[in-house]
């Protein structure tokens, strides 16, 4: 009698480790609701707020990738995987268009160029882009190379024919906005010229102070969003999209200093 009790134990486990793990397997073999942003750095903030909206809403996760745009726009052609993209500038999804990468667009909000300085403007800096080629002051800039703060700054001072000499000022470049936000919070730069927004922000207006353009000299641009054509959830893209180009979503852009009006401050 003991020796068959010993013997059925083995048999006991096995049905029970077959289970068990058959549980396992089942539930691993459903298919999270999981989508994937590309996001510029610095529209990180927003895009943040409006995907916990939408995990709550839709019972799914919102990963988010954040790096400079065009860095953003090689990965995105590289691996054709993800859901949505949203760049500094809408060159880059211009681009991917042509490309045949997105195919359907919104508008969430609008971007533009701004020079900044340390809080205070402790060096009285004026609001003049040749302030950027003067050799008194500690100057970094954007990589066009990298990201859209560069890109849309080359294009800016091309068009006034200073690029050359504010590179040849400049300490060195950056790959993208957090990079000059790093600068002015080390105390490394006298002046940058970066995302307005940037200076708005809770955790950056405390140590630098922007200096506004003018919008013929750096005009607001287009902070558009585009779907991927290889996305795996395309319903909750759409509603994403939906979310953040709606009155709500552009109250959350606004309040990050992308504003939506055609007049900024």
């Amino acid at each position: 009698m003991q020796t068959k009790y010993i013997k059925s134990i083995p048999s006991f486990f096995l049905i029970l480790i077959f289970l068990l793990t058959g549980c396992e397997k089942t539930q691993q073999a459903e298919p999270g609701r999981e989508i994937l942003i590309y996001c510029g750095i610095t529209m990180i903030r927003p895009m943040r707020e409006i995907a916990s909206i939408i995990e709550k809403q839709d019972n799914c996760t919102v990963k988010i990738t954040k790096q400079g745009s065009g860095a953003l726009c090689k990965s995105i052609k590289a691996n054709s995987i993800g859901d949505l993209y949203l760049p500094g500038s809408e060159s880059y999804i211009n681009t991917a268009i042509k490309e045949k990468l997105i195919i359907d667009t919104v508008t969430v909000g609008y971007n533009r160029a701004s020079l900044i300085v340390p809080k205070g403007n402790p060096l009285g800096i004026t609001a003049n882009l040749n302030n950027l080629h003067d050799p008194r002051y500690k100057v970094v800039l954007g990589s066009p190379e990298s990201g859209s703060i560069g890109r849309e700054t080359e294009r800016i001072l091309r068009r006034i024919c200073i690029y050359e000499q504010a590179v040849a000022n400049a300490l060195y470049l950056t790959a993208d906005s957090k990079g000059m936000v790093q600068a002015l919070h080390d105390k490394k730069a006298d002046l940058v010229f970066n995302w307005y927004a940037t200076a708005k922000w809770d955790d950056n207006k405390n140590f630098m102070d922007a200096l506004p353009l003018d919008h013929d000299t750096a005009p607001p641009h287009k902070l558009v969003l585009g779907l991927l054509r290889f996305s795996a959830f395309p319903d909750i893209a759409r509603h994403f999209m939906e979310l953040a180009s709606s009155e709500q979503g552009q109250a959350i852009f606004d309040n990050y200093g992308f504003s939506v009006r055609e007049q900024l401050p």
